[in-house]
């Protein structure tokens, strides 16, 4: 079985011969230090740890076209102020950075959206959707027949994008303030993925899963009310998902941080049905709960917490022999809730590859093997 039929077969709860062995990747700092730890400088870390093929995704441009050019206003030694390609102006650090911090936004008002950014989201924008000898030959790869990696096509963004662009502030205060602009900002935005997705999959190309990104939570909950959420976003939503239905493209993931629970059933309402990364967080979240509440309509991808590969090797393997069972039931794929920080030491996680292999990957050997150099 290669890695596009496990993941297939993992997904709609048939037989396969295991789980798939995949990762969130890395921080940035993450690698360069655990050179000093023994990983191999200049190494690849998929083929050195080993994994199944990593995100494999249809290169699709779904947002602001053309960009903002990305332009650094400000050096301040270990923090520099830039202007990032959404327009967004901010203070970033140069190492072990966490969130940029927001200074100014170019989108404030109805006037600075019909200015600057409506123009760059045209759903028949020419230069959007591929064309030409470049298109072809990705065309071909994405429809090979023998294609032995699970490919997935973004689904878009239809709040995560917008709070980027105003600020969490403004944009709770427009949705208050002047709804009909919020519901046309949103309108577009899914107007451009669905035109998008109508001309790659009217094309022949058949991914495995669309991907989508909202990052709209926190500890304490949603950022924004389920009430509106409800109101305005899951038409949208249903919207994209029937467009990837009518494709056959029945697993649609979406990445959103924080405590997600007040939202989970709505977007499972709206035909988004794997959540991903279930971020444990304060608030204890846990995928085995997930399952128990909504049953196998809801697919899991995440999971496991991060942290808990700081706290030692005992801790690593109780975890991973308590996500056994759900791992075995299917319609779930574990792997850490985020991006793994430099916090965890190079062998921490080493061994949880190698107790991840053994346990969700029934020692097969089929799994690639860790610690293969490039």
């Amino acid at each position: 079985m290669n890695a596009r039929e496990r993941y297939a077969a993992v997904m709609h709860y048939q037989p396969r011969d295991r789980c798939p062995i995949m990762d969130f990747g890395f921080w940035d700092e993450t690698l360069p230090i655990w050179q000093e730890q023994g990983y191999p400088a200049g190494a690849n870390p998929d083929l050195f740890f080993g994994m199944d093929p990593q995100w494999h995704t249809c290169g699709c441009i779904m947002g602001l076209w053309p960009p903002f050019p990305g332009l650094q206003l400000i050096d301040e030694g270990e923090t520099e102020v830039v202007q990032q390609n959404d327009g967004v102006i901010v203070q970033r650090g140069k190492f072990l950075g966490s969130i940029p911090r927001h200074l100014r936004h170019t989108l404030v008002d109805r006037d600075s959206w019909d200015a600057y950014y409506k123009p760059r989201l045209r759903p028949d924008d020419p230069l959007r959707l591929p064309s030409g000898p470049a298109w072809e030959m990705q065309l071909a790869e994405w429809t090979r027949p023998e294609r032995d990696f699970p490919l997935f096509i973004e689904g878009g963004s239809l709040y995560g994008v917008v709070r980027n662009w105003f600020g969490l502030e403004r944009v709770s205060e427009i949705m208050y303030d002047d709804r009909p602009l919020f519901e046309e900002i949103v309108e577009t935005l899914a107007d451009v993925v669905i035109a998008v997705l109508e001309h790659v999959l009217g094309a022949g190309v058949r991914p495995e899963a669309a991907s989508m990104w909202e990052d709209m939570a926190y500890s304490g909950g949603p950022l924004m009310s389920p009430k509106l959420f409800k109101q305005i976003l899951v038409p949208h939503y249903k919207r994209i998902t029937a467009t990837l239905n009518k494709y056959g493209v029945d697993i649609v993931f979406l990445d959103c941080d924080g405590n997600i629970d007040l939202l989970a059933p709505l977007w499972l309402e709206a035909g988004v049905n794997t959540m991903f990364p279930i971020e444990v967080g304060k608030w204890k979240a846990d995928p085995v709960e997930f399952r128990r509440r909504y049953g196998k309509d809801m697919r899991l991808m995440g999971g496991f917490d991060k942290h808990i590969l700081m706290h030692g090797k005992d801790a690593i393997a109780r975890e991973i022999d308590r996500l056994a069972p759900l791992v075995e039931e299917g319609g779930y794929i574990p792997m850490p809730d985020h991006r793994v920080p430099p916090d965890v030491r190079f062998e921490d996680y080493l061994f949880y590859l190698n107790e991840a292999k053994r346990v969700w990957g029934k020692g097969l050997d089929n799994i690639k093997p860790t610690g293969r150099p490039e």
